[in-house]
């Protein structure tokens, strides 16, 4: 039974240090780790308000859940990796974090595009406007030699009508497409169309049609959008946001390892690896979700992987405790466990309420933070109940007469 003991003790060693080794590589140094934030990868930060309607209707805050759905779309269409899109209801704004963008000024004049979609005629007279189009998308004419970028588009019921209406009387001319002032594409109307789909044919490349079909899908906005702030947040003030962060993780958890072995010795070192048990849980469990790390949520994991210790000091004041009143080890392990579960459960409900409130309530930042110290409670209490307990058994049973001073209690084995 020692031997046997000694063996799992070596083997779950071996087993959490390789996977940490692999977990840490994979998460932070690979393009298919942990999705950094806005203030840890730089990017771009864009607040955009709503102009009043011309026509004198207020502004709802349907007309911003739509707003938020349009950018929402329009900027997964180019690609962005994690966008943040966040709407103020109370001040007309959506605010806009694009972590990663290499070309932030590019970025903001795609936002900036996305007003109105209108057809227009050669004398600029709009004719209708995109709120019929239901979808577009490129394509390629395998009819013709070289092959031809295409862009397919399509028009609800009332839309196919007045469209039809319209590329009957203008056949032979130019019907543009323009997002406010900006002329997207301009094909010619070689023939009526009905039916309520439609070619445009004659696009450079297939980025091309992709870059307008995206545009085209965004619709028209129910109310203009203007850029009233535009921040930038360079590379290299995210990468001294991580390493201050890093620093500021390993110093908290170096100074935890020391009390924890210096206070509670053989326990003590027990629970510093399963810290390292805790921190992997969470990070994957974070890659998983597809969340976006940043400096509140690192904050969040730091908080975690406090209540973690504290949870295993609960623990352990309890085995100190029964072997004080002089159980076995083996014993007083069991019976610490199992009277600090209830006082570990309660702990952790209560803080559980205050991170879901700070999450269906709180801003986009304050979520970050929320979900990573929500996660980081139920990681602590698998790490303290099941995973540390079991390795303490496992300790214990290597030698049941140890010296109890192993556990921090002055009085012979």
């Amino acid at each position: 039974m020692v031997k046997m003991n000694v063996l799992k003790l070596a083997a779950v060693v071996v087993a959490v240090g390789a996977l940490a080794g692999f977990s840490f590589w994979f998460l932070f140094a690979t393009e298919w780790g942990l999705a950094l934030g806005l203030d840890l990868r730089g990017g771009v930060h864009v607040v955009m308000e709503a102009k009043p309607n011309e026509d004198g209707r207020e502004i709802t805050r349907a007309d911003m859940e739509q707003v938020k759905i349009i950018i929402e779309r329009r900027i997964n269409s180019l690609g962005v990796a994690e966008p943040t899109i966040t709407p103020d209801y109370g001040r007309n704004r959506i605010i806009v974090e694009l972590a990663g963008v290499t070309d932030p000024d590019k970025a903001v004049k795609d936002l900036q595009t996305m007003a109105k979609l209108t057809f227009r005629n050669a004398n600029g007279e709009i004719l209708m406007d995109g709120s019929y189009l239901t979808n577009a998308r490129a394509d390629i004419d395998n009819n013709k030699i070289p092959v031809d970028h295409v862009i397919n588009i399509e028009f609800n019921s009332e839309g196919a009508k007045l469209f039809s209406e319209v590329t009957s009387k203008y056949v032979g001319q130019v019907l543009a497409i323009y997002l406010d002032e900006e002329e997207l594409t301009a094909p010619t109307v070689n023939g009526p169309i009905s039916g309520g789909r439609a070619v445009i044919t004659g696009q450079s490349s297939r980025e091309e049609a992709s870059r307008i079909a995206s545009l085209l899908r965004s619709g028209a906005l129910p109310v203009s959008m203007d850029i009233v702030l535009k921040q930038q947040v360079g590379a290299q003030l995210g990468a001294d946001s991580i390493q201050k962060s890093m620093m500021a993780c390993l110093v908290a958890i170096v100074l935890i390892v020391a009390f924890m072995i210096a206070y509670y010795r053989l326990p003590g070192l027990v629970a510093s690896f399963a810290l390292l048990v805790f921190s992997i849980i969470v990070l994957w469990v974070l890659r998983a979700f597809g969340a976006v790390l940043t400096l509140t949520g690192i904050a969040g994991f730091v908080l975690s992987l406090g209540m973690a210790v504290d949870l295993n000091i609960i623990v352990f004041e309890r085995i100190k405790e029964e072997i004080a009143f002089g159980k076995s080890l083996r014993a007083a392990v069991d019976a610490g466990f199992s009277r600090a579960f209830l006082t570990v459960i309660d702990s952790n409900i209560t803080t559980m309420f205050v991170a879901l409130t700070l999450l269906f309530l709180g801003s986009s930042s304050i979520k970050g933070f929320a979900v990573t110290l929500a996660i980081g409670l139920c990681a602590s209490l698998f790490t303290a109940i099941t995973f540390t307990r079991t390795i303490m058994r496992w300790v214990v049973g290597v030698n049941p007469k140890m010296s109890t001073r192993l556990f921090g209690v002055r009085r012979a084995g």
